[in-house]
């Protein structure tokens, strides 16, 4: 029986396999990732090789993929990661993860509101309009929560239409280049030979790259609201990781070939703002640079947008689990949204932005460049505990599937996955920019975290036996 919108359960059959693809693209900032995150990979790592890495991510999430999806047939609602790690590991580690990727969510969400404040801050003062980075904060905050009550699909079909947009000018880009010929050298397959993938400073450009996937996993959070989830959350799932990699992919090799696998990296070093908008000045015209910049505010907007709609549904889930408040759980009488879950979390991200306006905090170096990091850090410490948990899952029946999906490709994800957590941990100074010890902490508090969790599940299971016996069961 379909949920109705007022029953405290959102509406099934809202969405469709393009608006969860495009909330997941959305979430990843195609615009940003390219022309915000691959030049310092070209500049500070492996130069050249940065399209062959991205294929390296894509692989690496396609592997944690498979188990990934799975276990959707098993696990209904919205509890994504947190429903997943249960499952499979029980609710210590199940509460533990969901509080790590509330740690992630939360992070990433200020970090893009700072850095979309940046962006529109330096834009409104082109126009005689100068007023403070966190007032634009705030404002696209405003902007966000209105329309994160609205139902699902017109979310949907905003982030759509700015996914498309940053789409389609990256791409005219890339065949400019491709049109052009290239630079002195040429087209060429270079970008993706394994000397210039895998040589010097392949480590730092995966930190790099790992953080433009930020978001794929999100296709789970959608399945109460999916119609037919069984078969539209893995093909999401699926059908975003490849999208993703192949356009970062694309375009990063497209600007290889316009410098030439020689020069990229003397050139990101030179000029990390005009890595891109140099060759779209030379083959498109100023009036496409300017363009661009707005796309890259409408793209963080829909990033902002996209992570919105999914913290409101973990809040939601959570709800409904007995963890918080039964009020996160109330859904819109008309729109059928988690309403009262992103008035909550609103007021949870304008109090961490007002704090940071308060102390006087860099909105780039600081704000943008450490919670970024943390974002990126946290999320890859939840992913290794839902791969974990599918391979514990299936240990314990397979129900009928082949080892080459419950254990094989589980086990090279989490591998792999431990080497990126491991990567990233190691380059956190370059990444945020500072030696500072809270940044050298964050490790320390991902799993602080993660261990308060598993802590408050032994409490729970000490003074609430009842409740502890439904962790993780809430949507079945």
């Amino acid at each position: 029986m379909e949920n109705q919108p007022g029953a405290n359960r959102l509406q099934a059959n809202s969405i469709g396999l393009a608006h969860i693809i495009f909330f997941v693209v959305a979430a990843a900032a195609p615009m940003t990732a390219v022309v915000g995150a691959t030049p310092p990979a070209f500049a500070f790592g492996n130069g050249a090789g940065v399209p062959g890495a991205f294929i390296l991510a894509g692989i690496l999430y396609l592997l944690f993929s498979v188990g990934f999806t799975a276990m959707t047939r098993h696990i209904s609602g919205a509890g994504a990661f947190y429903a997943y790690i249960t499952r499979g590991l029980g609710s210590p580690a199940g509460i533990g993860g969901a509080l790590t990727a509330l740690l992630a969510y939360f992070a990433i969400q200020i970090s893009v509101f700072a850095l979309f404040a940046v962006f529109v801050s330096g834009f409104a003062a082109s126009l005689g309009l100068d007023l403070p980075w966190w007032v634009w904060a705030f404002a696209g905050l405003a902007i966000v929560v209105a329309l994160g009550r609205r139902h699902i699909a017109v979310s949907g079909v905003i982030l759509g239409l700015c996914m498309i947009a940053e789409l389609v000018i990256l791409l005219v880009l890339d065949l400019a280049i491709l049109a052009h010929g290239g630079g002195e050298a040429g087209i060429s397959v270079s970008g993706f030979r394994l000397s210039e993938v895998f040589g010097p400073g392949l480590g730092v450009t995966m930190v790099f790259v790992l953080g433009s996937y930020v978001g794929f996993e999100a296709t789970a959070i959608f399945g109460e609201e999916a119609s037919n989830p069984d078969r539209t959350i893995p093909r999401a799932t699926y059908i975003a990781v490849i999208l993703i990699t192949a356009f970062y992919a694309f375009s990063t090799w497209a600007i290889v070939q316009y410098y030439g696998p020689d020069k990229a990296q003397a050139a990101a070093a030179a000029s990390l703002e005009g890595f891109y908008f140099a060759p779209m000045q030379a083959l498109l015209g100023g009036w496409v640079v300017k363009l661009a910049n707005i796309l890259l505010i409408t793209s963080l907007f829909a990033c902002l947008l996209s992570f919105h709609n999914t913290l409101n549904r973990y809040f939601y889930a959570l709800g409904h689990e007995g963890l918080l408040s039964s009020h996160v759980t109330k859904v819109h009488d008309d729109h059928g949204s988690p309403h009262v879950a992103g008035l909550v979390q609103a007021a949870l991200v304008a109090t961490i932005l007002g704090l940071f306006a308060l102390i006087g905090a860099d909105p780039y170096g600081v704000v943008f460049s450490w919670m970024s990091a943390l974002a990126v850090l946290s999320i890859v410490a939840v992913q290794i505990m839902v791969s974990v948990a599918v391979i514990a899952f299936f240990r314990r029946d397979s129900f009928g599937r082949s080892p080459l999906v419950t254990l094989v490709a589980p086990v090279l994800a989490t591998l792999g996955l431990m080497t990126a957590f491991g990567l990233v941990w190691s380059n956190l100074s370059m990444l945020t920019g500072s030696e500072s010890p809270i940044v050298q902490a964050f490790p320390v508090i991902v799993v602080c975290v993660a261990a308060s969790g598993s802590l408050l599940a032994l409490r729970i299971k000490r003074v609430q036996p009842e409740l502890y016996a439904r962790l993780g069961r809430a949507f079945d």
